[in-house]
């Protein structure tokens, strides 16, 4: 037991590290908005970039980690995003939007092993009458993450300085290029850390001996075995998880990316102060995650899910009638029960899936490709609406609707299963 309880430390470190990189990505689409002089529609490609490395890979890693196993994927996604945060400073040299999204493509390569790989392996790592919990557990680290990026790596890279060509002061060290280059400059330090620090756990996971767990031990004597199980998505209640992760996905991070954006353009509020601000949506989101996991020792995972996903539908209402301060409000109470979605569904849809788990996995991770198309939308409402610009938060309205729905419905989608 005790040794389970190192292993799972180990895990949990990994959804630190990825929160670190996915919620850098606010504060990068504001700081490439000033330093590749871009609308908000076209920053929240950023998102797009990224996140589509989600839909694209998983297939592919599960395929790998199904022929090799949980450690060979996690080792080789740690090192894949740390190449991808070194790559920071050569970009800074060319200057590019289109290399900046080839750089987003490779960490979140590397950071989709981790995520294909973690998830089902924590959720397998233990009894499964507790799996909810123990995810819900291992995505507080992943809240912590998201904490730090938003109230302290926010602050390295934004410097609270916003000009155009046209307000730059005219005694400002080097011009318009030195303004640039400053702000670019910028963006370099927290990714060298990060991939500093992806390197380091990926030394001591090739040191570590990680068991096989599952379904691993049943691949060992069955060779066989198909690479990528499409029969995963014939199970109601796995097959409606892939939907509503695509819609949580989705509506979580149209919030998140355009979170500085709404306080520094259309709420009228200081970088700084944004930035704090941010610090304090992450922070409701990490009280969130301990306090669901505690609350979900007593009240079961699908009533908690219906619950806080019919919060966050009624609070995305609250944004979209008032936006200003009193959206922002209501936006750290959305963070607050968003906390426990993600997890709670991913357990919930890798219910019973055996030997199926990785390729069921990889077809949840999948379904985080919500966040490359989404969010944009959000921010497309957003920017030819100017005048109303909070009429945009319909969209994770809407999403939020679909998670309620998937946690109203699960029991009798998994009748369906036992029906079959």
């Amino acid at each position: 037991m005790r040794k389970t309880k190192i292993e799972l430390l180990l895990i949990f470190c990994l959804f630190f590290l990825w929160a670190i990189s996915s919620n850098l990505l606010p504060t990068m689409i504001r700081q490439l908005m000033k330093t590749c002089e871009l609308n908000t529609f076209e920053a929240s490609f950023t998102e797009t970039a990224y996140w589509l490395a989600y839909f694209i890979c998983p297939i592919p890693i599960a395929m790998f980690m199904r022929r090799y196993s949980y450690k060979a994927g996690i080792i080789t996604g740690l090192l894949i995003a740390a190449g991808g945060g070194i790559l920071f400073f050569p970009a800074a040299d060319v200057k590019s939007f289109g290399v900046y999204l080839c750089i987003f493509f490779v960490i979140a390569t590397g950071m989709c092993f981790l995520e294909t790989a973690a998830n089902p392996y924590v959720a397998v790592l233990g009894s499964p009458k507790t799996a909810p919990r123990r995810l819900n557990m291992a995505q507080s680290f992943n809240g912590l993450g998201a904490f730090i990026a938003a109230m302290f790596l926010s602050k390295l890279v934004l410097s609270g300085q916003s000009y155009s060509r046209e307000t730059l002061p005219g005694d400002y060290p080097g011009g318009w290029e030195g303004y640039i280059q400053v702000e670019t400059d910028s963006m370099k330090t927290p990714y060298l850390v990060l991939a500093l620090v992806l390197v380091a756990v990926a030394v001591v996971l090739i040191l570590v001996k990680l068991p096989r767990v599952g379904d691993e031990e049943v691949e060992q004597g069955v060779r066989q075995k198909k690479l990528i199980d499409f029969t995963t998505l014939k199970k109601p209640h796995h097959l409606w998880g892939v939907i509503a992760q695509f819609f949580y996905n989705g509506g979580q991070t149209a919030i998140n990316s355009l979170f500085l954006v709404y306080c520094t353009i259309y709420a009228g509020i200081s970088e700084e102060t944004a930035t704090t601000f941010f610090g304090l949506y992450m922070l409701t989101f990490l009280v969130g995650r301990w306090i669901g996991t505690l609350i979900m020792n007593k009240v079961e995972p699908t009533k908690m899910l219906t619950i806080y996903s019919i919060a966050n539908v009624a609070l995305c209402v609250v944004i979209a009638c008032f936006g200003g301060y009193v959206g922002l409000y209501a936006m750290l109470g959305v963070s607050f029960f968003m906390s426990i979605i993600y997890p709670t569904q991913f357990s919930l849809a890798l219910h019973d899936l055996g030997d199926q788990t990785k390729s069921g996995s990889a077809f949840l991770v999948m379904a985080i490709v919500g966040n490359a198309c989404l969010p944009q939308l959000t921010a497309y409402i957003m920017h030819n609406n100017a005048a109303s610009y909070q009429i945009a938060y319909i969209v994770p309205m809407i999403c939020f609707a679909v998670c309620a729905y998937y946690g109203f419905r699960y029991k009798s989608l998994v009748k369906k299963l036992e029906g079959m």
